[in-house]
């Protein structure tokens, strides 16, 4: 299921895989659970097993079929490094976007001690082609090792999702980074973010160079509390990391 999104900081998703297990404080209140599990046992929806986990083989092409360049999320319905998606089918994924390379592709998860393992054996030779960007989310200040091991990957395009930030994360070493975005809870047991842990981050990345993107306070909808920090936007962008290859493409 390729289709386009509400997402700010992205143009579509595409869900290779379906579904996942908590691993951390901020799969809680999952949105991506919370709508799934709306359509269990309702025969050939495609979320008729719910948030279980499933490989969808079919979806593996999509991207070769969309001509116009896109920045694509990759599984914002799963995380492409649960260690129940094998390997081969993590290649099949990888040799899709190595294909079809006019677009970007965003992949987010918090199994980056995995992602990292992956990621050095098939690159080992280089570095991972810049428009396959990495990332890790990091929820507070006990999962800031995923940064760590995100660090550790060759790549130029390393991004962090503080998304759902609940607790202060503290000093935190953003070299390396490109890229990070900030955001509250959102859905009826939204936890709150407070301001203080959003300022911090912004400080930080304006100290470290990484391009900042505030995406919502949250709330009982996701923009329930508006998306402004001291009384602007913020919509940074890693632009100097998008390849000139792509960049040609989605101007043509």
């Amino acid at each position: 299921m390729g289709q386009a999104t509400n997402i700010e900081w992205t143009d579509a998703t595409w869900n290779p895989v379906t579904g996942c297990t908590k691993i951390g404080p901020g799969c809680d209140n999952c949105y991506a659970e919370r709508f799934a599990e709306r359509w269990r046992g309702i025969e050939g929806h495609p979320y008729e097993q719910g948030f279980d986990l499933r490989l969808w083989p079919s979806r593996l092409a999509q991207p070769s079929q969309w001509k116009k360049p896109r920045m694509i999320f990759v599984n914002s319905m799963s995380d492409l490094f649960h260690k129940r998606v094998d390997r081969q089918f993590i290649d099949r994924v990888f040799d899709t976007m190595e294909a079809a390379n006019w677009h970007v592709y965003q992949i987010l998860t918090k199994r980056s001690s995995l992602m990292r393992h992956y990621v050095r054996g098939r690159y080992r030779d280089g570095e991972v082609p810049g428009h396959i960007w990495l990332g890790t989310s990091v929820e507070d200040a006990a999962r800031k090792r995923r940064i760590d091991h995100l660090r550790q990957i060759n790549s130029k395009a390393r991004f962090i999702s503080f998304e759902p930030l609940l607790g202060q994360i503290g000093p935190v070493d953003l070299s390396g980074i490109a890229w990070a975005i900030v955001g509250g809870e959102s859905g009826p047991k939204a936890r709150p973010m407070a301001p203080s842990w959003a300022i911090e981050l912004r400080d930080g990345c304006k100290a470290a160079g990484v391009a900042f993107f505030f995406k919502q306070w949250g709330g009982f909808r996701p923009k329930s509390g508006g998306r402004t920090l001291e009384d602007r936007e913020w919509n940074g962008f890693p632009w100097h990391i998008v390849p000139e290859t792509v960049l040609k493409s989605s101007r043509s």
